[in-house]
């Protein structure tokens, strides 16, 4: 992600500051008929400066409900309830926030209703007493959840001078003594409870002019206030580190929590960006502390960081559920030592890109309502009453480097800063009671040198897999160089070493069935071996000096780039119609992005490649930083040692900067046909999507895949429609994951893991004469799923089937070991695990909504390699019915269908066919 990319929020927003200093944010978002109001005023615990008095800003959060002069409280409520709105408010540290949802036709009531509690509120001190204990009766309710408990306590030991000393609720002796400070409660609202701390938020249908009129026309007469600005005091520098235990009396699981002061909430300056992706990476669900404690070790069955946006400096804390009492020190050390960690290893590029991705996603997704989207901005628009403050939060996001985030650590993971809380019912060790160890002490020692990150999957076999992983691949191809990655990688497994030529090599390996095999993608290039134990360190001595020592013979390199050149040029272009059509839409897709070539390259960037431009490469791809070993089987202690050890001689540098891949989406039916002499017509079809193996989707999309057409199945939706029943071809498959080479083998191979893909639809040759209803048949059935969705049994037998064909997919311990390298690419869990838990969340009708979200007949990028191409544009644009015949009696019902669809009009002009001679396809 750069920091020149699209605003975050894509909406227009009208911003109007009235001369009594309220501020008014206007966003139509296109979502029809309802509307959002959410009015953030800028006091919460925060501004409750008095000793004595805490609890005030939530107390009115309460009483603002009591009703006016005008409106009384069972007259408000009868009106919203006549709206049929949705209304709530609830109170923070920072500020106070009211909301409400209704119908567009009941803006101006809503409206004059709002101003008129805000600026006429009414309450008796009956009324003030009587509400006074309902906050008492909240406080109580509230004490029942130990980590309420934890976090006052918390708090209370971490400050001795911010009023961030109290939780929103506030003391407890405080909220006791309420009822007594009626006058006080007066002081409080008249302070502020005024336009210029106020912000009203107007989102959805809504016309932004005849909106801020009609706030004008009730809230401008509201007036400022006159009083001094309070002063909130601010805390001196810690001087911890400070240890507090809440002694829990009812049976709960212990609690651990470390927390440090950090920095405010800032939309400018990288700290609290900074610290806050640092916490997700290092204590989040993907990080290696919660495979190891969660899922590996199973120590703790909650582990998560909590960092909240704060107007002045907070608590950024990591908290563990602890299982047992007696591992609570082990929790807090391994903790402590994740902490250490994060002050002196920067995290790879890769995972910094990996976390922005997920942040961006994750924010497109509360997008999808008027009332999300008033909601999120009334959480950032408190900060400054701008609309800007998110498009700026995200900007600086975008910024952060694996630097900005090693300096955040340094700053604020500091002794001094640290605050450790225990919460339990049983006796703690006494260990975890005192001073906590200093974070120096968990520091790894000089001796101990760096160490290649390794992916281990031990097991009885005497077959050991060995895999070298480099982030880089043909995404990293230079201008003009395409195909770079891929020759380099083959000068590595194909060319010898220093030592010996690569003859010589083969030779050497053949009594031990061994060899080296590399695999190029778009973003890894992947060794492979796979050698008996008792060979493997013969095997070392052989293959370790192609990667440190590579020979970079003149005769290799002529060999090996003809026949990358030929690969590219006859291998795909001339003798595979399938994996050509294929390999063109994604390059298609991607056109203009890293991925917008094929990973053999281009013509023209084959034929420019030089022996130095592959040492260069080599040189700066291979390096330890950008490596991860995977290993698997029994392997011995001193052949893992061994490759940590020698790997080391690989050169020193910084990961490669991660691609940014922004594909085009198609506009209607955009379809370029390749003119090439072929007997039949091969179709690929597909749109980019924003769903990786690690996004949310992923598991409701690949179970809607599988059931349209999973890969060489005959029970796909696809294959039924067009090979059972029709018989129009060899077979007829679906994919949401790239799967290069599939007219080879049955499930895809590992390491092709990438961050952005397609959704595609590949049709295996038709005939010339059936080519376009082949393509209006496999659009038809997509639109049928898109409107339909799945049954109940469809759904419930896909789901089946996929918990148990994904131990079929990785059944050697090769593939397990490639998946595995893939789940730690993509910062998901063990793969089969992993889908087989999320299948079982899944929902026919949380499927069913995602396949409305991502599959549609109406956009698509075609790509159909023919013999008769200009034929084919003809009648592709031609408009009239599409017949087909058989040799065969067809029931009436398909015959019917038929009709149907071959009446269909696809969304096709004269510009968006187009025909493109085979020649002309990957030259440059």
């Amino acid at each position: 992600m750069s920091g020149d990319r699209a605003d975050i929020l894509p909406f227009e927003a009208t911003e109007t500051t009235l001369p009594n200093g309220l501020r008014i944010i206007v966003v139509p978002t296109g979502f029809p008929n309802l509307v959002s109001l959410q009015i953030p005023v800028q006091t919460g615990s925060r501004n409750e400066v008095e000793p004595g008095k805490s609890g005030f800003a939530h107390f009115f959060e309460h009483v603002m409900f009591r009703g006016t002069e005008r409106f009384s409280s069972e007259a408000y409520q009868e009106i919203v309830t006549r709206t049929g709105a949705r209304q709530n408010a609830y109170t923070t540290d920072d500020y106070t926030n009211y909301h409400m949802t209704f119908a567009r036709e009941d803006l101006k009531t809503v409206l004059e209703l709002e101003a008129d509690r805000f600026m006429n509120l009414r309450y008796s001190e009956e009324d003030f007493k009587t509400e006074a204990r309902a906050v008492l009766g909240e406080y109580n309710k509230n004490s029942a959840d130990p980590l309420n408990k934890l976090i006052e306590v918390q708090r209370d030991s971490a400050y001795t001078t911010h009023t961030y000393k109290h939780t929103t609720m506030g003391f407890i002796r405080d909220i006791e003594e309420m009822p007594n400070q009626f006058e006080y409660s007066r002081t409080f609202f008249d302070r502020w409870y005024r336009p210029e701390y106020t912000t009203v938020i107007v989102t959805g249908d809504v016309e932004p002019a005849a909106t801020v009129a009609l706030v004008e026309k009730f809230w401008g007469a509201w007036q400022s206030g006159n009083a001094a600005p309070t002063i909130i005091p601010q805390e001196p520098p810690a001087e911890g580190p400070i240890v507090a235990h809440v002694p829990w009396t009812t049976a709960t699981l212990p609690w651990v929590t470390v927390a440090f002061h950090g920095p405010a909430f800032s939309s400018v300056e990288k700290e609290y960006a900074a610290l806050d992706t640092l916490l997700d990476l290092w204590f989040g669900e993907t990080s290696d502390l919660y495979q190891r404690l969660v899922e590996r070790d199973q120590l703790v069955d909650q582990l998560f960081p909590y960092n909240p946006a704060q107007q002045d400096p907070g608590l950024a804390t990591v908290m563990a559920r602890v299982k047992r009492p007696e591992d609570a020190v082990l929790v807090r050390d391994a903790i402590l030592k994740t902490v250490a960690e994060a002050r002196t290893e920067a995290v790879t590029r890769v995972r910094l890109e990996e976390a922005k991705s997920n942040s961006r996603y994750g924010f497109a997704r509360t997008l999808d309502n008027s009332e999300s989207i008033a909601a999120t901005l009334a959480r950032y628009v408190r900060f400054g009453r701008s609309y800007q403050t998110l498009n700026e939060l995200f900007r600086v996001f975008d910024a952060l480097t694996p630097e900005d985030l090693l300096a955040a650590a340094a700053r604020y993971f500091t002794d001094a800063n640290m605050v450790v809380t225990t919460l339990s019912q049983e006796e703690l060790p006494q260990a975890l009671l005192g001073e906590p160890p200093a974070l120096a002490s968990y520091a790894p020692t000089s001796s101990s040198g760096p160490e290649v990150p390794v992916v281990s999957l031990p097991s009885k076999s005497a077959l050991l897999s060995i895999k070298l992983q480099f982030g880089a691949g043909s995404a990293h191809d230079p201008a003009g160089k395409e195909g770079l990655a891929a020759l380099a990688a083959s000068m590595i497994a194909d060319a010898g070493s220093e030592r010996q030529r690569i003859n010589e090599i083969n030779r050497a390996l053949f009594p031990m069935a061994g060899s080296l095999n590399a695999r190029v993608d778009r973003e890894m290039t992947t060794f492979s071996a796979s050698i008996h134990v008792d060979n493997v360190s013969a095997f070392a001595d052989i293959v370790l000096p192609q990667l440190l020592e590579p020979g970079y013979r003149e005769e290799d390199f002529a060999r090996l780039k003809s026949q990358q050149l030929n690969e590219l040029v006859q291998d795909l272009r001339a003798n595979n119609e399938e994996e050509l059509a294929k390999e063109r839409l994604q390059q298609t897709v991607f056109a203009g992005t890293p991925y917008g070539h094929p990973t053999l390259g281009s013509i023209a960037g084959i034929e420019s490649l030089t022996l130095d431009d592959v040492r260069g490469f080599v040189t700066g791809a291979y390096t330890q930083e950008n490596l991860i070993i995977g290993l698997a089987g029994d392997v011995p202690p001193s052949f893992a040692e061994r490759l940590q050890r020698e790997l080391l001689a690989l050169p020193s540098g910084k990961p490669l900067t991660p691609p940014m891949v922004t594909p085009r989406s198609p506009r209607g039916l955009e379809i370029e046909i390749i003119a090439k002499e072929t007997r039949a017509t091969a179709i690929s079809l597909g749109w980019p999507i924003p769903v990786t193996r690690n996004h949310p989707d992923f598991p409701a999309l690949w179970l809607a895949r599988a059931w349209l057409g999973e890969h060489r199945a005959s029970n796909g939706r696809l294959y039924q429609r067009l090979r059972e029943i029709r018989g129009m071809n060899y077979g007829d498959y679906a994919y949401i994951e790239a799967f290069p080479g599939g007219m080879y083998g049955f499930f895809p191979a590992p390491n092709l893991a990438r961050r952005a893909q397609i959704f595609e639809v590949w049709i295996r040759p038709v005939r010339p004469e059936q080519a376009v209803i082949a393509l209006k048949i496999a659009l038809h059935e997509l639109e049928q799923l898109s409107l339909h969705g799945l049954s109940s049994e469809d759904f419930e037998d896909t789901r089946q089937y996929l918990s148990k064909n994904v131990f079929v997919m990785t059944k050697t311990q090769e593939q397990q070991l490639g998946y595995a390298l893939d789940s730690r690419w993509y910062g998901i869990g063990e793969f089969t695990s992993y889908m087989r838990e999320r299948l079982g969340e899944l929902t026919r009708e949380s499927v069913n909504e995602v396949i409305k979200r991502y599959i549609s007949a109406d956009n698509a990028f075609v790509v159909a390699v023919s013999g008769e191409a200009e034929a084919l544009r003809t009648e592709l644009l031609s408009r009239t019915f599409t017949p087909i015949t058989y040799d065969a009696p067809k029931p009436e019902s398909l015959l019917i269908e038929d009709r149907l669809i071959g009446a269909r009009q696809l969304s096709v002009t004269l510009d968006s066919v187009r025909v493109v001679p085979a020649e002309d396809v990957f030259a440059g």
